[in-house]
C-alpha cells in the first residue's frame, strides 16, 4: 500500500486541530466529493484517534447533483429534507471538502431550479454556520488543476502551501489591527479603473477570518448597511456560479439595490440569478483579501476572494455575526482586484493604493 503524502496528513491536522478543535466525545459530519478520499480518511483516523463520538461520511459527486436537478419534479424540488435538518441539529462539527472531477458539471442545470432548491434548505445551511463549528477546504483534483491553468502537481503545490506552509495562529494576530479599523469605519469607498462604489458599513461588525472556517484563508470581512450602496463596480475576474462563468461583470447600485447587471457572457443567466428572491440584488458582505501568498486567480472561491489586495462584494445572504439584515438564498462572491489603479478609502482617508496598505 503507497504511503501517504505527509501534505495530506499535514492538510488533516490543521483542519481537525487547529480549525475545528474537535474535542472528545463530538459528533462530526464529513462531506466530501468522492475524490478526496486520501484527505476524509486522514481525517477520520484524527478523529477517531481523539475520541470523536459519530463520525457521519458523506460522499458526493456533480453526477448526482445533475440527475437530481434535471429529474427531480415541483414536488420534489420543494419538499423540506427533515432527515438532513435532523442529523444537522446533532453535530458539533462539519467539514466541506471540495474535490470535483468536472468543475462544469451542472452547467446545463437550470439555475431557477437550484435557486428554488436553495431557499427549501436554508434552513440547514443557517443551522450548520450559527449553531456549529464548520471548515471548508479542498483536495486537489486534475479538473480543479484545469481550471487553475496548472499541471497537478503544480496546483498540489499551490494548494499545501496556501494551507501547509502558514502560522495560522500569527496571521489571525496580524489581521486584528484591519478588523479593528473596519470596526471604526463608516463609510468605504472602492475605486478604480470603471470602479466608483461608496458604501455604509457603519455600526456593523466585521469579523476575522484567520482559518477557523475557511482553509486556506486571509481575509477581514464585514457586512453593508443595505440601502446605502451607490455608484457602480467592474470586476475583475469571472464571476462563477454552479459551474457557469459571468464574464466582465458591471453592477450599478442605487440605494444599495443592483438596478443594472451587465457581463460580457452570461448576462441574462446572471439576471435570472439576480432575480432569485429580494435580497439577491443587495450586498451581504464585503471581504478585504489579505492573502499576499495567494497571488494567481484559479477559479476557486476558496482562494480567489483570500488574494491579496483585492476586495470581494457578494451578493444576496449576509451572516448575522456581522450584523447583516439581508436575507437570501444565494451568497455570490464577486472579485475585484486593486492592484492595479485601485484605491481602497476608509471615511476620507486613503488606506490602501494599488493592493499595498498604507496604514
Amino acid at each position: 500500500m503507497a504511503s501517504t503524502d505527509s501534505r495530506i496528513k499535514k492538510q488533516a491536522e490543521i483542519l481537525v486541530n487547529y480549525s475545528l478543535k474537535v474535542k472528545r466525545g463530538e459528533n462530526v459530519i464529513i462531506h466530501a466529493d468522492f475524490e478526496a478520499k486520501p484527505l476524509v480518511l486522514e481525517i477520520y483516523k484524527l478523529l477517531i484517534q481523539k475520541g470523536a463520538g459519530e463520525v457521519r461520511l458523506h460522499f458526493s459527486s456533480y453526477e448526482f447533483a445533475e440527475a437530481y436537478y434535471k429529474n427531480a419534479g415541483p414536488t420534489q424540488i420543494k419538499t423540506f429534507p427533515q432527515l438532513s435538518m435532523d442529523e444537522m441539529k446533532k453535530v458539533d462539527c462539519y467539514i466541506r471538502i471540495g474535490s470535483s472531477s468536472n468543475t462544469r458539471g451542472l452547467t446545463n442545470v437550470d439555475v431557477k431550479k437550484v435557486g428554488v432548491r436553495t431557499k427549501v434548505t436554508r434552513p440547514i445551511t443557517d443551522w450548520r454556520l450559527s449553531k456549529t463549528r464548520w471548515v471548508v477546504t479542498k483536495y486537489p483534483t486534475e479538473a480543479i488543476a484545469q481550471e487553475a491553468g496548472m499541471s497537478l502537481a503544480d496546483y498540489e503545490d499551490f494548494l499545501f502551501n496556501a494551507i501547509n506552509k502558514v502560522d495560522w495562529k500569527k496571521n489571525y494576530k496580524e489581521q486584528e489591527k484591519l478588523r479593528r479599523l473596519l470596526d471604526k469605519t463608516s463609510q468605504v469607498k472602492i475605486i478604480s479603473p470603471d470602479t466608483n462604489l461608496i458604501l455604509s458599513i457603519k455600526d456593523r461588525k466585521a469579523a476575522n477570518a484567520g482559518g477557523s472556517h475557511n482553509m486556506p484563508d486571509g481575509e477581514v470581512f464585514t457586512s453593508v448597511v443595505e440601502n446605502s450602496v451607490n455608484g457602480h463596480i467592474t470586476f475583475t475576474y469571472p464571476a462563477l456560479y454552479i459551474g457557469r462563468e459571468f464574464e466582465n461583470v458591471r453592477l450599478e447600485f442605487k440605494k444599495g439595490k443592483v438596478v443594472k447587471a451587465t457581463a460580457s457572457k452570461g448576462e441574462k443567466d446572471l439576471n435570472k440569478i439576480l432575480n432569485t428572491d429580494e435580497g439577491a440584488r443587495f450586498i451581504g458582505e464585503l471581504g478585504i483579501g489579505n492573502n499576499y501568498k495567494i497571488n494567481k486567480f484559479t477559479k476557486s472561491i476558496l482562494f480567489d476572494e483570500k488574494i491579496g489586495g483585492s476586495i470581494h462584494i457578494a451578493l444576496g445572504n449576509g451572516y448575522k455575526q456581522n450584523l447583516s439584515k439581508n436575507k437570501s438564498a444565494i451568497h455570490w462572491d464577486m472579485i475585484k482586484d486593486l492592484k492595479e489603479g485601485g484605491e481602497l478609502w476608509f471615511d476620507d482617508k486613503l488606506v490602501q493604493k494599488n493592493g499595498r496598505w498604507l496604514t
